[in-house]
Order: structure tokens, then sequence, then C-alpha cells
């Protein structure tokens, strides 16, 4: 019975692949110091000099040569009026070699150009810690790493399968303990505060539980990490919460809103202090008591020895350790004289 032609199509490229793959060098049985020998007798076309660059005795070199021209199947040097000279294979290796050895060469070292190289890092977190990491990093990053690209990520959903698998490079967030196979470093501590406009009719009064309580809040649509839900969850077992807050999809959207409303927002202190610095917001504490917490960075020990990877880190913890903004600030004390 005859067989679909595809199927012996499909034979003849598997043999032409077989032969190929035969043709090609085995490069197990290849001693790549050689190319290093070959680079300095191409350079010197002379045994002795080479020898010496090298520092390998001329008999040695020239069991090199001997061997090199068994390995290529040319003769690469030979004599000339003026010693030796260079065929035109030699030549052409000649013109390969810098390229090859500056390859293995950089493969083999442990040091980066930061200012030379592209390259892109990853990062997950979530835009409430941007506008806190970001404003200060960036300015750091262009003026070492120029060339370094980086892009974010808001939701941290998943983050420590996408750090194994290397969709992302480092994560920021409220992680409390890192899980074996992470690591995980302290960027700051933060607490809870709370927005309000600055003219709002709340700062006014005596800033109770029940006053804020009152109050009509704003809420962000966020990764269940983050813990805003820790000042609604706080109210509701006190009894003193049955409104639904109003739900924003980002951080700003949500800032703009509380600057034209009566709203309230709650978010991590360093964040109001932010937003306080660029809209007619203040800044007052939470009238219930909230613990505070840490915002750390976390990666995968894939990462961790990687110099660039650790250098960025570096650069990540000395802004997050900047000093925050003095806003326009109301202490629970000063409200309650």
């Amino acid at each position: 019975m005859d067989q679909p032609a595809w199927k012996g199509s499909l034979a003849i490229i598997g043999e032409d692949d077989a032969a190929q793959q035969r043709q090609m060098p085995n490069l197990a049985s290849i001693d790549l110091n050689l190319l290093v020998e070959l680079e300095a007798l191409l350079q010197y076309r002379n045994v002795t000099h080479a020898a010496q660059h090298v520092g390998r005795s001329q008999p040695a070199m020239s069991r090199a040569l001997s061997r090199l021209r068994g390995m290529f199947g040319d003769d690469l040097l030979v004599r000339g009026s003026s010693g030796l000279v260079r065929t035109p294979q030699a030549e052409r290796l000649a013109k390969m070699l810098p390229s090859v050895l500056t390859a293995i060469r950089d493969m083999l070292t442990r040091s980066f150009a930061r200012s030379d190289t592209r390259w892109k890092a990853t990062i997950a977190m979530p835009d409430h810690q941007a506008l806190i990491v970001l404003p200060r990093l960036l300015p750091r990053l262009h003026e070492c790493a120029p060339h370094l690209d980086i892009v974010t990520d808001p939701l941290l959903e998943g983050a420590l399968r996408r750090l194994e698998q290397g969709d992302i490079d480092l994560a920021v967030g409220q992680i409390g303990t890192a899980p074996p196979g992470f690591l995980r470093r302290k960027l700051y501590a933060d607490r809870f505060a709370c927005l309000l406009r600055h003219d709002h009719p709340a700062l006014e009064q005596e800033w109770s539980i029940g006053t804020f309580a009152a109050l009509r809040h704003a809420s962000i649509v966020s990764d269940s990490n983050d813990r805003f839900g820790q000042v609604y969850d706080g109210l509701i077992k006190l009894g003193l919460s049955d409104r639904h807050p109003i739900v924003v999809s980002n951080l700003l959207t949500a800032a703009v809103v509380i600057a034209a409303t009566d709203l309230v927002l709650v978010v991590p202190h360093r964040v109001a202090s932010r937003i306080a610095a660029m809209l007619p917001l203040t800044v007052i504490d939470p009238p219930v008591e909230l613990a505070p917490y840490d915002v750390a960075l976390i990666w995968h020990e894939r990462s961790h020895r990687d110099l660039e990877h650790r250098w960025l880190r570096h650069e990540i913890a000395a802004a997050a350790r900047a000093r925050p903004e003095r806003p326009n600030t109301k202490s629970n004390a000063a409200e309650t004289e």
C-alpha cells in the first residue's frame, strides 16, 4: 500500500536533518582554550611571541598550532619572506575571534555596565505604592542606568507564582513573611490616615468614632493584600458602619473625588501625605486604632545573586528611605481640644 506523500517528505526532511547534525562539530570534543592561543598566534604571527603572550612555552604553542590546523583543516599560518603569514581562512578567523571571545568573556565575568546596557525590569506594585516609590526612584535610575526600562504592574494577584516564573522581577506590597524560595526586604513601616477636603465640615467638629462613622467613605478597588479594608472591618465590629462605600477604580481618581465632595478616604499615611501635597486635602489620623504595617520588597531566589537585580533592589530601598513630604496635617489631639 502506498504511503501518503506527506510521510515520504517527512522522512526526507528527517534524513537531511540527521546528515546536517553529523556535519556539525561536537563542541564537547573541542578545547576552547585553543581559541585564546589562536587569537595570540594570529595577532603576533610568531609562535614564540604568542607563547609569551599567553604564558605558555614555545613547544606547547607549537603543539597548539598543530591542533588548530587539524581543527580547522587549514594551515592558518605559513612561511613568508619576512615570517609567518595568515591564510585566507586565518584572515576570516581573525575578524571573527574578537567578538566570539568578547562574548565568552562577558558571559563569564561578574559585572555589568549599568550606563550602557539596555535592560528591563517589571515590578508588581499597587498604584498607591508606585506613587511613593517611583517619584524618588526614577530620577536615581535615570542618572545611574539611563537604559533601564521600568514597567510597573498594579496587580499583586499571583505575584509569587509570577516571580518564580520570571514574568515579573520584583513585587512591592504588604507581605508579612517570605515563603520558602522567596526573599523579603522591609522598605518602610506605615500606618493608615484619613483624607478629607481642606474645608470639610467634619474638621470643625470633634473628631470621634461617631463623626468618622457617619461620613460617607470612598473605597479603592484593589488587591486584598493592601489591607485598606481594616478600617471598615473595625467599624463593623464596633457596630458603627452600615453604609456602603463609594468604590472607585484607582487612588488618584479617589483623591480628586475627595477634594470635591464630603467623602473621606482611608489610605496609608505616606500616600495621604503625597496626595495632600498636590491637592487641597487634609490628612488626619483615623479615630479608630489600626495596627501599622510594613511595606516590603519581595523576590524569588532565582534572581537573588543576579548583579543587575541586586543593584536595582538597593536603589529601590534607598528611594523608599527618602524623607516623605510634609502635608497639611491635623492630629487627633488638635481636633479634640
